[in-house]
């Protein structure tokens, strides 16, 4: 994965948590922001969106009414 630098504002404390974990806390902390950032980031679908992509993926999967009918009545 090809990564970049960035600088962004965090408080004092965590800057000197950070400035004090070892390499290998410190690349993990990069990792988890980096995930982070870019799901903050991400441009985000509407409901209908999610909605409509969950009945193509239903169906793509042989998911009829009849069968989600008897799904959502069996008891």
């Amino acid at each position: 994965m090809e990564t970049k630098t960035i600088q962004i504002r965090v408080s004092a404390e965590a800057a000197e948590r950070f400035e004090a974990a070892s390499d290998e806390e410190r690349r993990k902390i990069e990792a988890l922001l980096s995930l982070q950032l870019g799901d903050l980031t991400r441009p985000k679908r509407s409901l209908e969106e999610i909605m409509d992509s969950m009945s193509n993926y239903a169906q793509s999967e042989g998911l009829t009414p009849e069968i989600l009918e008897s799904i959502l009545n069996d008891e």
